[in-house]
């Protein structure tokens, strides 16, 4: 395997997965791991968790285990992806301070996704400096491992941008290439690079309460696909309807296929077909909703079946994610060490400075 094929990704423990969160990253994790082209590091992102819940750390202990969990029941598998806790990498807060050095305030502020998560969190008039510092730490993130590849959704591409800048920045002011410049991976399909929430938000949040989690049992999922948004002016069975804007639609697209129809709705050939017919009238909301429910429960049930295999098993998942972390210092340190020698700052190991003493 190529050293210079990493990966590195990771989400906040601020609560479970959703099928946002699947279709705009984690499917990708899991594709690129079955490759077995890559080394793939996979962060439980604590410290970013707690630039907005520094008032509530229990939240983010509590949610660890949670994403452990939904981390092997979409089927990453630690014999082949590490999985690390941020806080416990000593790289991971030391980088951030040197590069805090080579980025502008104006700079951050300017970052598309700071500013829309400030407004998101009501940070307007009471901004932590933690939370502006967020694209910074992520910057660290990346580059103590040496990733060159960083699946993310659509909305993180501002942050691998300033990560770039930089890796630029810290390459020309010490002459150096030591660290890689990432590039991003997004999904393969356009319509999951932003996946509407149920309520028909343009993105599916934790915090705006319109998610349908992976761990969500059968019944729950059934509700919340029940009572999704759909197109306002679809009033009646006859009337036309939109498909572009439709969460109902824009569901079918990220997970149907045709066999799915073949299965449950075999009036129909294909997605486009089911598209045609809403678009010209005389099919309701209700049946293209069932059809949609059938869909992502076939999708959630092995996920249901994984969860519950490995929530008894949570004293292996513990040192799954203890060994992977205690690994991940080790790797990072060896990147650590180098932006040190490089700026100059290992003042005991350089013989150099030492004979300022002498």
């Amino acid at each position: 395997m190529n050293e210079n094929n990493v990966i590195l990704t990771g989400d906040r423990p601020t609560g479970s997965l959703h099928l946002g969160h699947y279709v705009g990253s984690l499917k990708k994790r899991v594709e690129l791991q079955e490759t077995g082209k890559y080394k793939q590091f996979v962060m439980i992102a604590d410290i970013q968790a707690l630039t907005d819940n520094a008032d509530n750390p229990k939240k983010i202990r509590e949610n660890i285990m949670e994403i452990m969990l939904d981390y092997l029941a979409i089927g990453l598998d630690p014999n082949k992806t590490t999985f690390l806790i941020q806080s416990q990498i000593p790289a991971l807060y030391e980088l951030p301070m040197f590069y805090s050095n080579l980025v502008t305030v104006a700079r951050l502020q300017r970052n598309p996704t700071v500013k829309q998560e400030i407004k998101l969190r009501n940070f307007e008039k009471s901004l932590p400096v933690g939370f502006m510092n967020y694209p910074i730490s992520q910057a660290a993130d990346i580059t103590a491992f040496g990733a060159k590849y960083v699946p993310v959704g659509i909305d993180q591409l501002p942050m691998i941008e300033q990560t770039r800048e930089i890796v630029n920045s810290f390459n020309r002011v010490y002459k150096t290439d030591l660290l890689i410049s990432p590039e991003a991976i997004l999904p393969d399909d356009e319509i999951c690079y932003r996946f509407v929430g149920t309520d028909g938000n343009t993105k599916m949040s934790k915090s705006l309460g319109n998610c349908i989690y992976l761990k969500d049992s059968s019944e729950i999922v059934k509700n919340k696909i029940m009572g999704m948004f759909t197109d306002p002016k679809h009033l009646k069975v006859e009337d036309p309807g939109d498909t572009q804007n439709n969460p109902v639609f824009i569901y079918l697209e990220a997970f149907v296929t045709d066999e799915h129809f073949k299965k449950y709705l075999p009036e129909y050939k294909n997605l486009n077909e089911l598209k045609a017919h809403y678009e010209r009238g005389g099919l309701g909301d209700m049946k293209v909703k069932k059809f949609l429910n059938e869909v992502v429960q076939e999708f959630l049930a092995p996920i249901r079946e994984r969860r519950e295999k490995y929530e008894k098993a949570k004293p292996e998942l513990f040192a799954v994610l203890k060994k992977g972390t205690e690994y991940s210092i080790e790797y990072t340190n060896k990147i650590l060490k180098e932006v040190k020698n490089t700026i100059g700052i290992n003042y005991f190991e350089d013989m150099k400075f030492q004979q300022f003493f002498h």
